[in-house]
């Protein structure tokens, strides 16, 4: 009975991976470059909300991370020009229908991030942990809104 788990659990992997999403075979492959910068993002971000989350708040450390983020708030948009809406895409078309609105969700992500900045720079971890829930709020706002 046991070796024959072991082949039926190797075609159900195999076959979960063959299910996998498109790959990005544009030539200068837009939408990896974006989902890579928003990866950077994120990556900055997550170690200043683990702080927060486990009151370890390091005031200088968050600076540094604050303005790491802040250094890759642009990555991404110039991503999301015309002809990218394409799978592997988790952008919903209205990025594009309605393009008034996405460079709103922009304008606000970039400001919320300035004011975390500008928080971190304080070193008031009660300023901080507005700004930083004000710009989580500006991330989760644009997802439901512009992504799958």
């Amino acid at each position: 009975m046991r070796c024959k788990a072991v082949p039926i659990a190797a075609l159900i992997a195999l076959s979960l991976v063959a299910c996998g999403e498109a790959p990005d075979n544009h030539p200068d492959k837009p939408v990896t470059h974006r989902r890579d910068a928003f990866q950077k993002i994120l990556k900055a971000f997550e170690p200043m909300g683990m702080q927060l989350r486990k009151n370890k708040y390091n005031a200088d450390q968050f600076i540094t991370q604050s303005r790491d983020l802040a250094a890759r708030k642009d990555g991404p948009w110039q991503y999301f020009g015309a002809g990218t809406n394409y799978p592997p895409t988790h952008a919903n078309d209205k990025v594009w229908s309605e393009p008034e609105k996405f460079e709103a969700a922009r304008q606000a992500f970039f400001k919320a991030t300035d004011k975390l900045v500008a928080a971190a720079d304080s070193r008031d971890q009660k300023q901080v942990s507005v700004a930083y829930e004000a710009l989580h709020d500006t991330c989760r706002d644009c997802h439901k809104a512009f992504k799958k």
